[in-house]
């Protein structure tokens, strides 16, 4: 894994790894009243947790949502189906309470910040949260969209830095022990193709898919601008490189945000295909990081199966959801929520007066590894 630059102050991430707790957390699950393993990933979703938080009664606090907003100058090329101005006018949706983070937010009741990470347009001083939405809208632009890198570089170096860089200051001012994260943003989803490609060396053509829903004709298209776009930038080799070429602004402070919450030990709920980028990117910066994330959906955009067989990465889900925003997260919530519940709540064989099964016969410890 790369290293980050040393003008950026990134924290340590500890790995969980602790095999006195795993075994006190396998022993509780094992004595509950049901057969070994039953539970299936619910039972390693709920050995992650307790290793996360360094307990066996597992515990959440004030869950938190980041969605983080920001356009790509790659749209210039017409790979988006759809124009730069939808992303300002989404966000001036969620900031009305109408879009589907906000209803899943309220739902489950998520403190929910849109981040101005990169929007291409100036976000009006109206979208500031109005009486009925309890969204709050921080403005940390790094810039009005990234470079079109077809032509260059995404961002500069420091750019990427400052975008990180945020991402860790606003996670580090937001309370609770589980972060979810999502983004908004016109064109993501080429800068998360190429950096699936270039950073687990997989086929670009394996990477694209269709984004907001683009046509064969389209879909051709995008192919070509990208592997133009990936010859262009071949020298970029370190993550940090990687994510000054191709990345955004959104996935760079996505992933300062992520490195962040698992320096401060919160669970980190992953959405989709461009979480999943983020992701890589703070894999690159701190290996540990993913012992802190839960995977909690596949997308329908066909690269995000890759992309979690490279992260080592369990879904929880699998809708066919594609629509971003943090909302796959959001809707797998209740499954660690029964997690937990399960673990803390859930009777043991001594204390329901239940028979154990015949130790001579029983079968080793089902319990599956951590997701």
């Amino acid at each position: 894994m790369n290293k980050p630059s040393a003008s950026l102050k990134l924290p340590q991430v500890a790995t969980t790894a602790d095999a006195t707790l795993e075994a006190e957390l396998r022993r509780k699950l094992d004595n509950k009243t049901k057969p070994l393993g039953a539970l299936g990933k619910l039972e390693s979703l709920a050995l992650q947790i307790g290793l996360i938080q360094q307990t066996t009664t597992l515990a959440f606090d004030a869950p938190q949502i980041v969605v983080f907003a920001a356009d790509h100058g790659i749209a210039d090329e017409g790979v988006s189906a759809y124009p730069q101005a939808v992303t300002v006018q989404m966000v001036l949706n969620m900031m009305r309470g109408g879009a589907a983070v906000n209803v899943l937010a309220r739902q489950h009741g998520f403190g929910l910040t849109l981040v101005d990470a990169g929007v291409a347009s100036a976000i009006p001083d109206e979208a500031d949260p109005v009486p009925a939405s309890s969204a709050v809208l921080l403005r940390r632009k790094i810039g009005f969209g990234t470079r079109n890198m077809a032509r260059g570089p995404a961002m500069t170096g420091a750019q990427a830095l400052s975008a990180l860089g945020a991402g860790m200051d606003i996670v580090n001012h937001l309370p609770g022990n589980v972060m979810a994260f999502g983004e908004m943003g016109i064109g993501n989803t080429s800068s998360a193709a190429l950096l699936l490609s270039r950073l687990c060396n997989v086929q670009l053509d394996d990477a694209v898919g269709r984004g907001t829903g683009l046509n064969d004709a389209q879909l051709e298209h995008k192919l070509r601008v990208l592997f133009d776009v990936s010859r262009k930038h071949r020298d970029a080799k370190t993550g940090l490189a990687v994510l000054a070429a191709m990345g955004g602004f959104e996935i760079a402070m996505m992933a300062g945000a992520m490195v962040q919450a698992a320096a401060l030990r919160r669970v980190i709920l992953v959405d989709g295909f461009i979480a999943g980028a983020a992701a890589l990117v703070a894999r690159e910066m701190r290996p540990h990081v993913t012992d802190y994330m839960v995977f909690t959906h596949r997308s329908a955009e066909v690269g995000h199966r890759l992309m979690l067989i490279h992260l080592q990465g369990q879904p929880l889900l699998d809708l066919e959801m594609r629509l971003g925003e943090g909302t796959g997260a959001l809707v797998a919530w209740p499954l660690l929520q029964s997690a937990a519940h399960l673990m803390n709540e859930m009777a043991t064989f001594e204390s329901a007066g239940v028979s154990q099964q015949n130790e001579a016969s029983a079968p080793p410890s089902a319990t599956a590894t951590p997701v």
